[in-house]
């Protein structure tokens, strides 16, 4: 047992009692939390400009917000926060601004994100009872650190001047004061490493923090091949890293900052370092025989490759992570579902005939975008996530991340879905042997016009007749192919690190590691150059 963490994790669980309480007695009364939490948000937020204009005063109902207040995206929203980065308060909320936190979406580049103090407590409504429950249901949990996954540094030179600062120092700061510092306590690798621009240096860092660690408990990353691509690299760099452990050092990169090594840098464990060399660097459990569980994203195209990094730790407890965006917290994992987090935000949902629903309206086994209004200024605000509804904890619905809304394909007419795609490629893996470690559909254009590929990574054979008929149950792609405005369907064999090939495209295209969701379907092309020169 590691005293301080298990004393900063007791007092974090304490103070998270309210919080779940408070969750648990909403999960049996959604319309009613929401209704209370929208009635309490309007009217702190009359006085701001957006108020204003659309006289919040006035609104009573739901059904008066709802005819009133426009639905939007970022576009819709960024003159607005162009207002604020020029310093100009009550804009959005009454409450200030105090940053603006940078994220990448699916068609542009970055979007900045107003952060307020509200906000902040919402989040951490949605964090802390999470965080309570894992407790309660693996205590073991409290007596060591964890890994909360940190992604690689996002280039903050290409924006604009602004007077709210950009980003966090820190990932902890989401959690804000007292609660910052108890979670930076637990940690088991320093925020000061998403300063690291470098990959490689990054992962070798990440991999010398947690190989101190003996105690390790927790470990809760985004995407499961996030934890398998950095297990890789240990084998690669085994000694080098136990060379560090035993001096303290951080050899990898003598020319990163000069605060960044300090970081780093530790007081040697000889100790530690002697029993690293029996453990195996290809058996993690061997390395941290006290982790009990890790949470990551499961849901769809993340299925499979954590099915792989569940083969590495065979004796450790996986939990599937709920839906969590930089713009607000959607579902909250609690025993064993994900229910919305009723008491952090106000959601709307559209359904697949374009009807808005509230939270107590939904359906089981129905998909659904999610709509988001937040004490950070976002009122009514397409998250562009689609989810199905996959159970209920009380009387509030459980979802599951599907895919993208707008991710749409229509080269030839076809109108191919990301929501669509991704039912038809998990209803064929479901029927093999062995799960694949990648799979992508996406288009590309050939002297003879354009046709779907099949990229996949995996030993086991994949039934490709029955993926082209499944995809030919839409009606639009169907008489594509019958017409020959789309070619046959093809597979193209991923050799390895088909998700690695993936996240190096979209991150050399300006999107932040973390910010991309797990996907079955790609409408950009030009997916083959990538895969077969290795990314």
């Amino acid at each position: 047992m590691k005293l301080s963490a298990a004393i900063a994790n007791c007092l974090w669980a304490t103070a998270n009692v309210p919080a779940l309480a408070r969750f648990h007695r909403a999960l049996e009364r959604p319309e009613e939390a929401q209704s209370a939490w929208l009635h309490r948000t309007l009217k702190a937020n009359i006085d701001c400009a957006y108020g204003k204009k659309y006289r919040f005063d006035e609104i009573r109902t739901y059904e008066e917000f709802s005819n009133r207040v426009p639905l939007v995206d970022y576009e819709d929203i960024e003159p607005w926060v162009k207002r604020i980065m020029r310093g100009e308060n009550q804009v959005l909320t009454t409450e200030k601004v105090t940053h603006l936190i940078p994220t990448s979406g699916s068609t542009r580049a970055r979007k900045l994100i107003p952060f307020t103090n509200d906000l902040k407590r919402e989040f951490n409504a949605a964090i802390g009872p999470w965080i309570l429950e894992l407790f309660q249901s693996q205590p073991s949990l409290v007596c060591g650190p964890a890994y909360w996954s940190i992604t690689p540094a996002f280039d903050f030179d290409t924006f604009e001047e602004s007077r709210v600062p950009i980003g966090f120092e820190e990932d902890a700061a989401y959690l804000g004061g007292w609660r910052k510092h108890l979670v930076q306590s637990v940690m088991a690798v320093p925020s000061a490493l998403g300063k690291m621009f470098d990959s490689e240096s990054f992962r070798y860092a990440t991999l010398l923090c947690l190989l101190r660690q003996r105690d390790l408990r927790l470990i809760s990353v985004w995407h499961p091949s996030f934890l398998t691509l950095l297990l890789d690299a240990l084998p690669v760099h085994w000694d080098n890293l136990l060379s560090d452990v035993r001096t303290g050092e951080f050899t990898f990169q003598k020319s990163i900052s000069d605060r960044l090594n300090a970081k780093l840098s530790a007081k040697p464990l000889p100790a530690r370092e002697n029993e690293l060399r029996s453990a195996d660097p290809r058996k993690p459990e061997t390395i941290w025989p006290a982790l009990r569980l890790i949470s990551s994203w499961g849901d769809g195209p993340a299925a499979m490759p954590l099915h792989e990094l569940q083969s590495r730790f065979p004796n450790v407890v996986f939990q599937s992570k709920g839906l969590l965006a930089t713009e607000a917290c959607v579902t909250v994992p609690l025993q064993g579902r994900k229910p919305v987090a009723l008491c952090s935000h106000f959601f709307e949902f559209i359904d697949e005939s374009g009807k808005l629903k509230r939270v107590h309206e939904l359906c089981a086994d129905q998909t659904y975008e999610v709509v988001v209004t937040t004490g950070g200024g976002l009122w009514r605000y397409r998250l562009k996530d689609c989810v199905t509804v996959d159970g209920f904890v009380g009387r509030t619905p459980s979802l599951r991340f599907v895919g993208r809304s707008g991710n749409v394909s229509d080269l030839c007419g076809e109108k191919l879905s990301d929501s669509f795609v991704s039912g038809v490629i998990e209803r064929a893996v479901a029927e093999m042997s062995a799960r694949p470690r990648f799979v992508m559909l996406a288009p590309e254009q050939t002297h003879q016009g354009w046709r779907y590929v099949l990229y996949f990574e995996g030993n086991a054979p994949i039934d490709l007749v029955a993926i082209e008929e499944g995809l030919r149950a839409n009606p639009h792609y169907a008489y594509c192919r019958r017409l020959g405005q789309l070619s046959e369907l093809r597979l193209h064999r991923v050799r390895s690190k088909g998700f690695e090939i993936f996240l190096n495209r979209e991150i050399s295209e300006g999107r932040r590691a973390g910010d991309v969701k797990p996907c079955f379907f790609s409408k950009k092309w030009g997916w083959t150059e990538w895969f077969e020169k290795g990314g």
